[in-house]
């Protein structure tokens, strides 16, 4: 049995997964704490770990700059008080093995100094979009640096120092590896529903044949967005269709109107929704992405304000599972869009085509072998995690 430690950026795409893969580690024997921000502990706790709270997290937020919608965020990736309580954390603990969130440079910059094997957790694609990590974190690390503090080391520097950079995607969905990132490793998606989100009867039977459509933009508060969601309602009053839009209660529900054809709901369990459902409009998230691949459900994307987003938004594109739109897309926009996905099969055909790849996919098992394998102080040789790697989604012509 382990001692594993995660130094979580606990973010709408990147808690879920996380807690996926310690499920299926904490089932095979080890022990999983979570290190992270205020606002992930009553998240962790619901879903059965420890948390440990980094109480530091927002300590030198004043110095940071004001009036970004990042600035709390950036404070507690970025500061040498994070830093400092995140190495604090690691001796205190005493874990055998420690995962650090790719997002998190604070705990980044500190691993040099963790005698224990680490690995980094990327919860979307990594070649695809090196280039955007490449100044996501730069961009924060400037915000660092306009609150008075010394700049931290880069991605270069930062991720391919650790024994493995573990992708919770598929090889087959990424570009192609880069000579000397051999240590990133792709296990597959990790589709896992935090606590809170539990299946949810809908007040259409099964038996109707009218097509339903989840409309779900990201969980992150940082990425609130009122006016988003109600667009998309606005989109899909006037079309012959049902709607379900889950706003993970960062949008009430008295904040909308809501179209005679909806309902609007914080939380619910998507995977028995999207198995009714004929569309998913989304913010390209990755695990909603993904989850609506693997069951073969079309997309109409239009981006949110993470960096990986419209990455996710061309990939179903260039996969031709769906359309992808601006992230200030209107009304009339997005009831086009879905329109045309609705009417054209071959959107749909694609999305199942994509499936293949990813129903033999157990991400949260491949990524707990990798974990088992670096605290075992052995390499996993051999090809990525992917299932089945050579095939590929084409792009319809």
């Amino acid at each position: 049995m382990a001692k594993i430690l995660w130094l979580n950026w606990s973010g709408g795409g990147n808690l879920p997964p996380s807690l996926g893969v310690a499920r299926v580690l904490t089932a095979r024997g080890h022990q999983v704490a979570f290190a992270g921000r205020p606002e992930m502990v009553p998240r962790v706790k619901t879903a059965g770990f420890r948390a440990i709270e980094i109480t530091d997290a927002y300590k030198q937020v004043d110095h940071y700059p004001q009036g970004h919608f990042m600035t709390r965020a950036a404070c507690y990736l970025t500061s040498p008080a994070v830093e400092a309580q995140v190495k604090a954390i690691v001796s205190a603990e005493k874990p055998d093995i420690v995962l650090i969130d790719a997002m998190f440079p604070a705990a980044l910059a500190q691993a040099p100094s963790f005698t224990q094997p680490k690995a980094v957790f990327v919860h979307t694609f990594v070649f695809r979009q090196l280039d955007m990590w490449r100044r996501m974190l730069a961009t924060l690390d400037g915000m660092r640096q306009q609150a008075g503090f010394a700049g931290l080391p880069a991605l270069d520097a930062l991720w391919p120092a650790n024994d493995r950079i573990i992708s919770t995607s598929v090889a087959a969905f990424d570009a192609a590896p880069l000579p000397g990132w051999e240590m990133v490793r792709h296990a597959g998606p990790v589709l896992e529903d935090e606590k809170f989100a539990v299946p949810t009867p809908l007040p259409w039977p099964e038996t109707d044949t009218t097509p339903l459509v989840l409309v779900s933009f990201s969980t992150g508060f940082e990425q609130r967005n009122v006016d988003k969601v109600q667009r998309a309602l606005d989109a899909l009053a006037e079309l012959p269709v049902h709607v379900v839009a889950t706003t993970g209660g960062i949008v009430a529900p008295n904040e909308l109107a809501c179209p005679p054809n909806a309902i609007v709901l914080n939380y619910a369990a998507h995977d028995p929704i999207i198995r009714r459902a004929a569309l998913v409009m989304t913010h390209g998230g990755h695990g909603t992405a993904m989850r609506s691949l693997l069951h073969g459900v079309p997309m109409v994307v239009i981006p949110g304000l993470a960096g990986d987003q419209p990455f996710v938004a061309a990939a179903v594109a260039e996969f031709g599972a769906g359309i992808a739109l601006p992230g200030d897309a209107s009304s009339p926009a997005m009831r086009e869009a879905a329109q045309k996905v609705l009417g054209t099969p071959s959107f749909a055909e694609q999305a199942k085509r994509c499936s293949v790849v990813l129903s033999s996919v157990d991400g949260a098992a491949n990524a707990a072998d990798e974990v088992e394998a670096l605290i075992r102080g052995k390499n996993s040789a051999g090809a990525p995690l992917t299932g089945n790697p050579g095939l590929q989604c084409q792009r319809v012509a």
